[in-house]
């Protein structure tokens, strides 16, 4: 969901990576809006700026779209009265890129030639600022910054005469990941890029079908999950009817590994796997590839709890809370530029001091991205007392930028991209740092470890590793050649 600045985001989860929307959509309920607002609850952890609802009445489209939560703005009867129809998809956002504005908040709707068209998307485009270009070009006025605005431009624009053949013309013009929910007059679509970059799953309730980014969502709603949709694939639902279409070649699927490190909630199923199993596994591995002589395993909440578990189990060490987090601190309380900002992990973290003082500690954590956040989580076990701080990371090193809908910084702003596993130790004041392997990693997830050929999953994160072109970033650093190159 791109738009404008890709790097700075504020407060103090600044430096964890964050997955920036999830999506869900139903089908033929009673009271759609209200089915979809308790989904975007189950979804909240995948976007926390912004949530909004579209709905369809069978004559009309209404949109309700806030920023904030999704608690707050769509748990008022008014509002869901305002939202009515049997047909309705909502979306929530965490934006990676640009300003958190009203007009970037999703799902977007446009009146095409052949009717209103709602779309949420979950993803990034990464040729969407080259498409932008040739589209304003030719003539297409863009009322957002968003990059999900360019398929709704390629669908108006497209030669073809069904709005299925348009709709499929505009995604085989579009490189990256995205899993959309869209409605239209031919009914609710819902699809996967081909390569199943980010995640979208299928449920049934009543008569009712529903999509969503995470099984969590159908729990939630009481809904019962029949399926992933598949990488490539096309859902068309419309009074009741159901059906599929696979218009693109098919190829190896690439899935995002970070969904089971850190992204999907715990309880969530992914691929037939339950999440938090996986992450135990991480652990398990992480605590044969890497142990240390300590007294306590300690995660770092609250995601780095299953993995310290599996650590725990595996290394015979005892497991213990010994941060303990208050989940009342929401993420824009210090914004950029504070004179406090500093204390945002106190805020959120705090030492379990009378557990912590005079013990050997193993800190287990989902990753390490600037580094800030692992210095003051060790700096805080030191203030406690503890006589020893280990780190422990349940993945690779975080190298390489995410182009597929993540929010990464940078790549000279990633620790690991500057610096080898001794120096984050050094900067993070750790007694030692250690890190799951990439073949440890695939292991968790029962492959006998990663096949460079044709890997299982999307790592590009930690091997640069990327399955598709990336158009934007290549012409934007081809322009800042071309600016050194320049005569003075």
């Amino acid at each position: 969901m791109l738009t404008t600045n890709p790097f700075d985001h504020p407060g103090p989860d600044g430096d964890k990576l964050r997955e920036e929307c999830g999506v869900f959509g139903v089908s033929g309920a009673d009271g759609a809006a209200a089915v979809v607002a308790l989904g975007l609850h189950a979804l909240q952890h995948r976007g926390q700026e912004a949530a909004g609802i579209t709905s369809w009445d069978g004559v009309n489209f209404h949109t309700h779209r806030a920023m904030g939560h999704v608690a707050g703005n769509f748990d008022r009867d008014e509002v869901i009265r305002a939202l009515p129809g049997n047909v309705a998809c909502g979306h929530v956002r965490y934006s990676t890129t640009g300003e958190t504005a009203l007009r970037n908040v999703q799902p977007l709707y446009a009146e095409l030639a052949s009717g209103g068209f709602a779309v949420a998307h979950n993803g990034n485009i990464s040729n969407a600022l080259h498409l932008r270009r040739e589209l304003i070009q030719r003539g297409s006025i863009f009322q957002s910054t968003s990059d999900t605005e360019t398929i709704i431009h390629l669908v108006a624009t497209s030669g073809y005469r069904d709005l299925l053949d348009r709709f499929i013309d505009a995604l085989k013009q579009v490189e990256g990941a995205y899993s959309l929910i869209c409605m239209t007059p031919v009914g609710m679509i819902a699809c996967r890029d081909p390569l199943g970059v980010r995640p979208l799953v299928m449920g049934r309730l009543g008569d009712s079908v529903i999509f969503a980014s995470e099984t969590v969502a159908l729990d939630v709603v009481g809904a019962e999950y029949l399926r992933d949709v598949e990488p490539g694939e096309l859902v068309i639902v419309n009074n009741g009817e159901m059906r599929s279409l696979h218009p693109f070649t098919a190829i190896a699927p690439r899935p995002c590994i970070f969904e089971w490190v850190y992204f999907s909630r715990p309880d969530s199923i992914a691929q037939d796997r339950s999440v938090y199993t996986v992450r135990k596994a991480i652990g398990s591995e992480l605590a044969s590839e890497a142990p240390v002589e300590a007294d306590l395993v300690v995660p770092v909440p609250d995601s780095g709890v299953p993995a310290a578990i599996g650590y725990a189990q595996q290394s015979g060490i005892p497991f213990e809370l010994g941060i303990i987090r208050s989940h009342y601190v929401g993420r824009t309380f210090i914004q950029p530029g504070d004179k406090v900002r500093h204390l945002g992990v106190k805020l959120k973290h705090n030492a379990n001091r009378a557990l912590i003082q005079g013990k050997r500690i193993i800190l287990v954590d989902d990753s390490i991205v600037r580094g800030t956040t692992s210095l003051k989580i060790v700096e805080m076990m030191r203030e406690a007392g503890a006589a020893e701080v280990h780190m422990r990371i349940a993945s690779p090193p975080t190298t390489h930028s995410c182009f597929y809908g993540v929010d990464t910084p940078e790549r000279s702003k990633l620790l690991a991209a500057q610096m080898n596993i001794a120096g984050m130790a050094e900067f993070i004041k750790a007694d030692s740092l250690a890190f799951i392997s990439i073949d440890g990693l695939y292991r968790a997830l029962g492959e006998s470890g990663r096949t460079a050929v044709l890997p299982r999953y999307c790592d590009a994160c930690f091997t640069g590793d990327y399955p598709t072109p990336l158009t934007d970033h290549n012409e934007q650093a081809l322009a800042q050649l071309a600016l050194l190159d320049e005569p003075a």
